[in-house]
């Protein structure tokens, strides 16, 4: 099954799944976003990302520098629930 036919089908699952009046939440959310330009300013694929400073698990700053200096960093991004 390609990505596209699995995306297709969470969508499908999740409208299912999820009452109507947050799924129109989240698609004018989706929206407003969009329409703002924000997607226009992302990082892009291969771009480097600038230098940050983040909290850690604990709650200690931790820089990306710092980081970087051990080996390659992966950064996740948890978005957290609706």
């Amino acid at each position: 099954m390609s990505l596209a036919q699995q995306l297709d089908e969470i969508r499908a699952n999740a409208a299912k799944r999820i009452p109507e009046p947050a799924r129109d939440l989240m698609h004018r959310a989706t929206q407003e976003l969009e329409d703002s330009g924000a997607l226009n300013r992302v990082i892009a694929v291969g771009d480097k990302l600038p230098g940050f400073n983040l909290p850690n698990q604990y709650g200690d700053m931790v820089s990306s520098a710092e980081l970087l200096s051990l080996g390659p960093l992966v950064l996740t991004v948890y978005r957290g629930s609706w």
